[in-house]
C-alpha cells in the first residue's frame, strides 16, 4: 500500500493551510489572514501513528474563476485527481456560500471519498452552526479549529480508519508494502535531468521508454532485477508510456509518485542535471528525502558535458549548498554514456547496510556516556540534564532512544551533537540517524500523599508516645 494522498480543497481563506501546517506539522505553507494567498500546489508528509500521508494544499476555489484565480482553480482541480480522499473545509462563522455550493457541485461529480471538515468551531455552539452543512450532501461535518488543533486528532483518527490503517503496526504494514526483491532503489529528479537513462543504464537494457523531453512519462514502476548474483529493485519515477502516446500532450511532473517511491524505497537516487546546478526544486526533494528517513545517494548527471572550469564551479557549488547532508555520497556520472555508473551500487549496499544494522545496547550506552563526558548536556532551571542510557529503537533510518530526567528539555543544537556522535562513533553513512529522547519513569510519581500520610501517622505516633512518657 502506497503512503494515501489527502487533498484539502475549499473557498479562500477557509484554513486550508492552517489544516496543512497543523497534519505536516511544519510551515511550509504561508498562513495570513487574506484571501488567494496559496496559487499552487503545496504538498507535504504527514506522519500518523507511525503512519505516512502526503498531504496537498491548495488555492481556493470559488465556481466563477477567470485569470490567476483560473490557474488556481486548475491547481486545486489536479489536485483532486491526484488524491486518494479529499477534504472539502468550510468555514463555519461565514456559514455557506455561493462558492461553497459551487465547489460542493463539483465534488459531487468526483468519485472519491470527500470529507466535509468544518473549521472555526472555537466559541461556537456546534448544534448550532453545524446543521447547516448538511446541506451540501456530504454527510456529518467533522468540526475543528486547525488555528488550535482542536478536532484535529479526530479527523487524523477518521484519515486512519478509512485506510484501515487504525490496527495496523507500521513496521508490519512496511514489510507488506517490500514484497519487491533485494534492495529498493528510488530514483527521482526533476523533468529531463536523466532519470529514465540512468535506470536504462542500470539495467542493462531499454526497458523504460526515453524521450528528449521533459516530463513525458507520468507513472511510477518497480523493476526487479539481478546484478552479479545480487537482487535489486529499481522504482522509477518517470515510468513508462507506450511509444504509440508519445505524440499526445507532454503530462506534468508528478510530484505525488516521487514521494511514494520515496515511502517505498530504502535507498533513494538523486538525480541532478550537472548544467543546470543544484536548484530549488532539488532542495524540496532532498528534503522530503531527509524527512522519510531515508539513505540517499547523489548522482550529478551530464558530467561529460561540462568544461574543467565548470566542473570546478559546480563542485564548490555543489559542496556549500549540500553541507547539511556531509554524509550523502555523491557521484559524478553520464548515465547516457556509463560513466560512473557502477560506482553507484558501492555507495547504495554501504547506505543499505548503514540503515538496517542493528546495533548492541551496551555500545550505544557506551557512545552516549563518552559524549555526556566531552560536553555535558545545559543546566535547566538550575538542574542538570542527566542522560542515563541508549538503545535503537529502530531501522531505516537508525532511530537512537536515549533516556534520562529533564529529556523533553534538551535543546536541539545538542541532539545534533549527539546524532553526530553517534554517526562518527558507529560509522554510519549513507543515511540520516534520529536520536530521540524519552523521560524515565520516576518510581516516587503518584505517591506524594501516601508518602505525606505515612509521615503524618509516625509524627503522631511519636507525640503519643512522648505523652505517655510525660
Amino acid at each position: 500500500m502506497k503512503a494515501p494522498v489527502i487533498a484539502i480543497v475549499g473557498r479562500p481563506n477557509v484554513g486550508k493551510s492552517t489544516l496543512f501546517n497543523r497534519l505536516t506539522r511544519s510551515r511550509d505553507a504561508l498562513v495570513a489572514d487574506y484571501s488567494g494567498l496559496t496559487r499552487d500546489r503545496k504538498y507535504g508528509r504527514a506522519l500518523i501513528d507511525g503512519h505516512p500521508f502526503l498531504v496537498i494544499d491548495t488555492g481556493g476555489l470559488t465556481g466563477g474563476e477567470a485569470g490567476v484565480e483560473a490557474a488556481m482553480a486548475g491547481q486545486s482541480k489536479a489536485a483532486i485527481e491526484e488524491a486518494d480522499a479529499v477534504m472539502f473545509m468550510v468555514d463555519v462563522i461565514g456559514g455557506i456560500t455561493a462558492s461553497d455550493a459551487a465547489v460542493s457541485e463539483m465534488l459531487r461529480r468526483v468519485d472519491k471519498p470527500v470529507w466535509l471538515v468544518a473549521n472555526k468551531i472555537d466559541g461556537q455552539n456546534p448544534d448550532v452552526v453545524l446543521s447547516e452543512f448538511y446541506g451540501l450532501g456530504f454527510g456529518e461535518p467533522y468540526p475543528i479549529a486547525a488555528s488550535h488543533g482542536r478536532g484535529v486528532s479526530a479527523l487524523s483518527d477518521i484519515m486512519l480508519a478509512h485506510f484501515g490503517l487504525q490496527d495496523v503496526d507500521p513496521e508490519e504494514e512496511g514489510a507488506e508494502r517490500s514484497d519487491a526483491p533485494g534492495i529498493r532503489i528510488g530514483v527521482i529528479g526533476r523533468p529531463n535531468v536523466g532519470k529514465s537513462t540512468l535506470v536504462n543504464r542500470m539495467l542493462g537494457e531499454d526497458r523504460v521508454v526515453v524521450f528528449d523531453l521533459p516530463g513525458t512519462t507520468r507513472d511510477s514502476i518497480y523493476i526487479p532485477y539481478e546484478r552479479h548474483g545480487e537482487m535489486f529493485t529499481l522504482i522509477d519515477t518517470a515510468g513508462v508510456r507506450r511509444r504509440g502516446r508519445v505524440s499526445e500532450t507532454v503530462e506534468k511532473f508528478s510530484i505525488v509518485k516521487t514521494l511514494q517511491a520515496v515511502e517505498d524505497a530504502q535507498v533513494v537516487i538523486l538525480v541532478i542535471d550537472a548544467q543546470e546546478g543544484l536548484v530549488e526544486q532539488d532542495l524540496h526533494l532532498i528534503g522530503m528525502v531527509v524527512d522519510a528517513g531515508r539513505a540517499l545517494v547523489v548522482a550529478i548527471n551530464k558530467w561529460d558535458h561540462l568544461l574543467p572550469d565548470d566542473r570546478d564551479r559546480v563542485r564548490v557549488s555543489l559542496d556549500r549548498r549540500l553541507n547539511f547532508i556531509p554524509w550523502a555520497k555523491q557521484h559524478f556520472i553520464s548515465a547516457l554514456h556509463g560513466t560512473g555508473v557502477g560506482d553507484l551500487y558501492r555507495s547504495i549496499r554501504d547506505a543499505h547496510g548503514a540503515a538496517t544494522t542493528k546495533f548492541a545496547t551496551n555500545a550505544l550506552t557506551k557512545i552516549l556516556e563518552d559524549a555526556v563526558l566531552d560536553h555535558q548536556p545545559p543546566l535547566v532551571r538550575g538542574r542538570r540534564i542527566k542522560l542515563r542510557y541508549a538503545h535503537q529503537g529502530g531501522m531505516n533510518p537508525p532511530r537512537i532512544i536515549v533516556h534520562g530526567n529533564q529529556t523533553k528539555d534538551v535543546p536541539e543544537s545538542y541532539r545534533r551533537y549527539l546524532e553526530n556522535t553517534f554517526r562518527k562513533a558507529l560509522k554510519i553513512s549513507g543515511t540520516p540517524i534520529k536520536v530521540d529522547f524519552k523521560a524515565g519513569e520516576n518510581p516516587f510519581a503518584g505517591r506524594r500523599n501516601q508518602l505525606t500520610d505515612r509521615q503524618i501517622q509516625r509524627k503522631r505516633r511519636l507525640m503519643q508516645f512522648v505523652k505517655q512518657k510525660k
